[in-house]
């Protein structure tokens, strides 16, 4: 590839205009003035606006459906909306592998944004077969099983194609901006800040408007509308394609024997332990700086490349803050879960002719996140920047400690409503009233919502760039995965919590914290945990984070 004579290791701009590292559509190297950037940026921000539409269009109140036209108990909802949403959230560490091994960013999203829309249709069909069926012996209702079978095939086809739609389409939007070159590294900061802000209005468009349609028009349009906006996000996606940039991952491909990082990565592992009675003047030694880091691996340099080796100490440095953030992912499964049921019971009421569905007060999210990011970006970071000197103004730890923080303020709000919430169902003596509506406005549950959206801003943003830029160039799609994953197995964590307690708390002559008559549960007691849990990972998260070294890009 032709570059300019420009020193790339001082960050400068390239003279002749040619990125390094990257091509165009045609395979020709990427020129500057007519590539990637803000300009390509806005159609993939387009796609993703569009794909999250379609996604919580079904995400958001998919509890209600579970325990309406399915008929669920309310905790077997809980468990199967986690069970989903964290399928959906860990596959991409598998899309991601697959994109950075062979397949390539635009070619998965290509393919899984198919799936996608092959499950949103097969969703709709579903919601089409009549809900009810008549046992011919007992002629008693029930739910039909093809429904059922046909509508859990399409929900998993879903997180199928989404898992890897999101896994490659952040990534492969970072990778417009040239990190070499000052004005674009400091752009791609604000990119996160403002896909995310961008990605909210999506959010808060299907969530006014599906959840709407959903329980007082129909499941089925409902579901269509969503199957609607993610062909027109395939559609923005392609628009954009001459102006991409795709990442050739430099020059550090060339002469590897395994292309898959999960094997690259086992193989340091292996080879570390295999060699691990080896004397350290035996071993290679490494000149990257991060090599100080982790040097037991170093041993594996015996028989893997430099390269092998610190791509393995890069993804062993990310593994405690991932575990730090775990807990954040359970707190995050709440609001489309438990949230939403507790609004369920309330006085949802905004005029005397018009109540709202529960689930649409999760717009609060989206309207803080709106609010929010502008301030963050526009007024916060400046300040910041001022004081401390560094371009992204905080450090992405100190960014996700924050809203680590403010999700424990959330749990502590949302525990308190519950404990005022069950109190006003007894004073009006509505304990064994579990269809009653507690005379309680669900305005109530605002605080925690807007708080859960603040902490948003600082952790999933901070988590994005943290997991993008602290991985090899190679691997960021695995990188951007890793930060899917503390979502995806947060939610399988909420879902095997929900049930052990359910099944704790289910003894004779005790009634379960999740029983379907919310009015005798006990919602505020896993609230209460929720917070202790989050209390202890925050603790952990900042001892990890003084210690933590940052690597610049490779």
């Amino acid at each position: 590839m032709s570059i300019s004579n420009a020193d790339s290791e001082t960050g400068t701009t390239l003279s002749y205009g040619v990125v390094e590292g990257s091509v165009d559509f045609r395979g020709k190297p990427s020129v500057r003035s007519s590539s990637g950037g803000w300009r390509s940026s806005g159609f993939i921000i387009g796609a993703e606006v569009s794909e999250k539409f379609a996604y919580f269009g079904v995400a958001t109140n998919l509890i209600t459906y579970f325990t309406g036209q399915l008929g669920e108990s309310t905790a077997a909802a809980a468990s199967n909306v986690n069970l989903w949403l964290g399928t959906a959230a860990f596959l991409p560490l598998i899309w991601g592998s697959i994109a950075d091994s062979f397949l390539g960013r635009y070619r998965t999203i290509l393919f899984t944004s198919s799936l996608y829309i092959l499950g949103l249709g097969l969703l709709t069909f579903s919601a089409t077969i009549p809900s009810a069926c008549k046992d011919q012996e007992t002629l008693v209702s029930c739910v039909s099983q093809f429904k059922v079978t046909i509508f859990f095939c399409a929900l998993y086809l879903i997180a199928l194609g989404e898992g890897g739609f999101k896994a490659c389409l952040r990534a492969f939007g970072a990778d417009q901006f040239d990190e070499q070159d000052p004005e674009e590294s400091k752009a791609k900061s604000s990119f996160f800040n403002w896909l995310y802000f961008a990605i909210s209005f999506g959010i808060l468009a299907t969530r006014l408007i599906s959840n709407y349609v959903q329980e007082n028009l129909s499941w089925a349009l409902g579901f269509g509308i969503p199957c609607v906006s993610m062909m027109l996000s395939l559609f923005f996606f392609l628009l954009g394609t001459n102006t991409y940039r795709f990442s050739t991952g430099g020059e550090v491909r060339q002469g590897r024997k395994h292309n898959n990082p999960f094997v690259r990565i086992g193989r340091v592992f292996v080879a570390a332990a295999k060699n691990r009675r080896e004397t350290s003047s035996e071993t290679l030694l490494i000149p990257h700086e991060s090599s100080k880091q982790f040097r037991f691996l170093d041993r594996a340099a015996i028989s893997c490349d430099s390269a092998e080796v610190e791509e393995a100490k890069a993804v062993l440095s990310l593994v405690p803050v991932w575990m730090c953030c775990l807990v954040f992912g359970i707190v995050y499964a709440q609001s489309p879960t438990f949230f939403t049921k507790q609004g369920d019971t309330m006085d949802r009421s905004i005029s005397p002719t018009l109540s709202v569905p529960a689930a649409t007060l999760q717009v609060f999210i989206s309207l803080s996140i709106l609010v929010f990011i502008p301030m963050y970006d526009r007024v916060l970071v400046p300040i910041a920047r001022s004081i401390t000197h560094k371009p992204a103004g905080i450090t992405t730890l100190q960014r996700i400690t924050t809203g680590i923080f403010l999700s424990i303020l959330s749990m502590v709000i949302a525990a308190l409503v519950e404990m005022k919430r069950l109190k006003t169902a007894r004073d009006h003596g509505l304990v064994d009233s579990p269809n009653a509506m507690v005379p309680m406005s669900i305005c109530w549950l605002i605080p925690q919502y807007v708080l859960y959206g603040v902490s948003d801003v600082f952790t999933m943003v901070g988590l994005q760039e943290f997991f993008y830029g602290q991985m090899p160039i190679e691997l960021r799609s695995l990188g951007l995965s890793m930060y899917l994953s503390v979502i995806g197995i947060g939610n399988y964590l909420s879902s095997f919590m929900v049930s052990v307690i359910e099944k704790a708390t289910s003894q004779p002559g005790q009634v379960s914290w999740f029983d379907n008559n919310l009015n005798q549960a006990h919602i505020d007691y896993f609230y209460w945990l929720l917070a202790c849990l989050s209390s202890i990972s925050f603790v952990s998260l900042v001892y990890f984070a003084k210690s933590y070294v940052y690597n610049s890009p490779k």
